[in-house]
C-alpha cells in the first residue's frame, strides 16, 4: 500500500476551521486520552446575599378620560341646579347641557336630544327619555311613539310647528334602561328651567315618569291622566295635565280612547285662553 502523505500545516488548520476549530486554549497542546483520570479541583463558590422575593406590582388600572368621570350624585345634582339657574335663554341652556359633566348619561350616548318644536308654542309636551330613534337624529319623539305622537296632537289642530317638545333626561340610557332616580334628579334642573323659558300656556307630561318628577306626585298615571295639576314655575303657575305616553298606547291600543279625551280637554282649554 501506498501510504497517504502527512497533511501540512496549512492543510491541517483548514481541517480544524471546517471543524469548527476557531482558537487555541493553551500554549502546548494536550493529549486527553494519555492524562490520568483525576478529580478536577473543586470550585470555590462565592457566597451571595440572598436575592429579595420579587414583588408583584398591581396591574395598572386603565386611564379613564377625565370627562367620564362624573362627580358624586348630590354634587352633580347641586351643580346641576347652579347651572341651569344661569341660562338666560333655550340657546344658553342647550349649550350648558352639551358640556355639563354632571351626568354619565351623556357619556354613552351618541347625542343631546335637547327638544323640537315651536319654542313660542302655547302647549308643551314633556317625556322621560330619549330612545335609539332619538339618540340618532338627536330630536325627540322621532321613532314609533313620535308618529304616534303627531297624529294624536294633529287631531286637535296641532303639529310641531305649533308645539314644543322635549323630555325629563336628554340623553338616551344605554339599552333604553330605566333612568336610575339619580340621573332623573341631576336632569330635573334642567328641564324645569326648559318649562320657565318657554312658559307654555299649558304643560303636558307624557306617561307615569315624567309626570310623577314634574307634577310632584306618587300616583300611578291611571289616577293622574285627564286631571288638571298647577305647575308652578317659581315666576307663574301654569296648567299641567298628565296622559299617556305614546309608547305605552301602542302597547294598549284600548287606551287611546281615554287619551283622545285628555286631548280634547287640552283642546278645549287652549281655546279658552285665547
Amino acid at each position: 500500500m501506498i501510504s497517504e502523505p502527512a497533511p501540512n500545516v496549512r492543510q491541517l488548520l483548514a481541517f480544524y476551521l471546517e471543524a469548527g476549530v476557531d482558537c487555541a486554549l493553551m500554549e502546548e497542546p494536550v493529549d486527553r486520552l494519555t492524562e490520568p483520570d483525576t478529580p478536577a479541583p473543586p470550585i470555590a463558590v462565592r457566597e451571595t446575599a440572598p436575592s429579595r422575593p420579587v414583588r408583584e406590582m398591581p396591574a395598572a388600572m386603565p386611564a379613564v378620560p377625565r370627562s367620564e368621570i362624573a362627580p358624586a350624585p348630590e354634587a352633580a345634582i347641586a351643580l346641576a341646579r347652579e347651572a341651569a339657574r344661569t341660562a338666560p335663554t333655550l340657546e344658553a341652556l342647550r349649550a350648558l347641557l352639551e358640556t355639563f359633566e354632571g351626568c354619565a348619561l351623556r357619556n354613552t350616548a351618541t347625542r343631546l336630544v335637547f327638544a323640537d318644536g315651536n319654542p313660542q308654542a302655547r302647549v308643551m309636551f314633556v317625556g322621560e327619555a330619549p330612545g335609539r330613534d332619538e339618540d340618532i337624529e338627536g330630536l325627540p319623539f322621532v321613532g314609533r311613539s313620535g308618529k304616534l305622537l303627531d297624529r294624536m296632537i294633529a287631531a286637535i289642530g296641532l303639529d310641531r310647528s305649533k308645539a314644543y317638545i322635549a323630555n325629563v333626561i336628554p340623553w338616551r340610557p344605554p339599552g333604553n334602561r330605566t333612568p336610575t332616580p339619580q340621573e332623573t334628579q341631576i336632569c330635573l334642573p334642567f328641564i324645569q328651567r326648559q318649562i320657565e323659558l318657554v312658559n307654555p300656556d299649558i304643560l303636558v307630561t307624557l306617561g307615569n315618569p315624567s309626570t310623577q318628577t314634574l307634577l310632584s306626585t306618587r300616583d300611578g298615571i291611571m289616577k293622574t291622566r285627564g286631571r288638571w295639576f298647577d305647575y308652578d314655575t317659581g315666576t307663574r303657575t301654569i296648567r299641567a295635565m298628565a296622559t299617556f305616553h305614546p309608547a305605552y298606547l301602542l302597547r294598549s291600543p284600548s287606551y287611546k280612547r281615554m287619551s283622545w279625551q285628555d286631548l280634547r280637554a287640552i283642546a278645549k282649554a287652549l281655546e279658552q285662553a285665547n
